[in-house]
């Protein structure tokens, strides 16, 4: 079992920046790529941005250049600097974990925070 646990989020204004916070604990040794989703009122969860444990990243093009995935395998935390926002950037935002256990792939989601940006 993998519990996530988001902190960080908050309201920023425009051109502002956030950092966001994942905790892991549990099976930490099982998961393989980690990742930051979001969803707004009335719209479905987006992927924001992924990193696999040979840190490769992935971003979705609306926040390519601005935002910034990592992670601290040690420290089993997953990071996201969000820079530059914008009020399109408002949502609740989701740290995702895969995780193998058993030959299969389980997926597991932090509670999410809050990410407001606003004038």
């Amino acid at each position: 079992q993998v519990q996530l646990v988001e902190s960080g989020g908050g309201l920023v204004q425009p051109g502002g920046s956030l950092r966001l916070s994942c905790a892991a604990s549990g099976s930490i040794f099982s998961i393989r790529v980690m990742a930051w989703y979001r969803q707004a009122p009335g719209k479905q969860r987006e992927l924001v941005a992924l990193i696999t444990s040979g840190s490769n990243t992935n971003y979705a093009d609306s926040v390519k250049d601005r935002f910034t995935i990592s992670r601290d395998n040690a420290k089993n935390m997953v990071y996201l600097q969000m820079n530059n926002l914008k009020p399109e950037d408002t949502a609740v935002y989701y740290c995702h974990a895969e995780a193998v256990r058993d030959l299969r792939q389980h997926d597991y989601w932090g509670q999410g925070t809050q990410v407001t940006v606003s004038s």
